[in-house]
């Protein structure tokens, strides 16, 4: 079995799970974390540096899932490193973004 697609459909969902908050962020007019901010993934960047930096994401994503191997929705392994891709990311933003926007629910006495 060759692993290497199986590695860029995890990339895949990550950066497609990665490009939906900036995306959205963007369009809104909101502005949002990106690595391109001081210091990086904590200070704000401006909106049309989300919807960019969103867009980015989802065409490497794109890229990764629809050009590299022969990705099957039938297929369990195919779906499952997407899914733990797109599982990992969202985990990973849940927890580092929660710090900034209230996302973490203080401790019960």
């Amino acid at each position: 079995m060759n692993v290497l697609p199986l590695l860029s459909y995890f990339l895949s969902g990550a950066l497609l799970c990665n490009a939906l908050p900036h995306f959205i962020s963007g369009v809104r007019g909101e502005p949002f974390q990106t690595p391109f901010a001081t210091p990086p993934g904590e200070g704000l960047s401006s909106s049309t540096v989300n919807v960019l930096w969103g867009f980015f994401n989802l065409a490497a994503g794109y890229a990764l899932v629809c050009r590299v191997g022969q990705f099957d929705w039938k297929s369990t392994a195919d779906v499952a490193a997407f899914g733990l891709g797109v599982l990992a990311l969202g985990l990973f933003g849940a927890r580092h973004f929660g710090r900034f926007h209230g996302g973490h629910l203080p401790k019960q006495p």
